[in-house]
């Protein structure tokens, strides 16, 4: 895995694909329009009931996005670090797994 070391930040050895890229962005464009969509409910004085199932359907979103995510983190980046031998990706990939619940 790439290493920023100015940033922190890590990069994945296997890019995602344009495909990947477009679908993914698409999904937090959705999201963003919900979100968006909340904010004018609330501006509007709508009906809490109203609210809450737009935050539940916001959430719902949310996490699919990252089981698919992590659906490719574990393709990927996990796939790669445990055929090179690195079995401490393991670990990792359990704490992101418990951060999503």
């Amino acid at each position: 895995m790439q290493h920023c070391e100015h940033c922190m930040e890590h990069y994945k050895e296997t890019p995602r694909s344009a495909e990947e890229v477009k679908g993914l962005v698409s999904r937090l464009n959705r999201i963003a329009g919900q979100l968006n969509g909340i904010k004018k409910m609330i501006e509007e004085n709508r009906y809490c009931g109203e609210v809450l199932v737009q935050v539940s359907a916001v959430e719902s979103a949310v996490r699919a996005f990252g089981y698919l995510v992590l659906e490719d983190h574990m393709n990927t980046c996990v796939a790669e670090k445990i055929k090179a031998g690195d079995e401490s990706i393991v670990k990792e990939t359990v704490e992101l797994i418990k951060k999503l619940n």
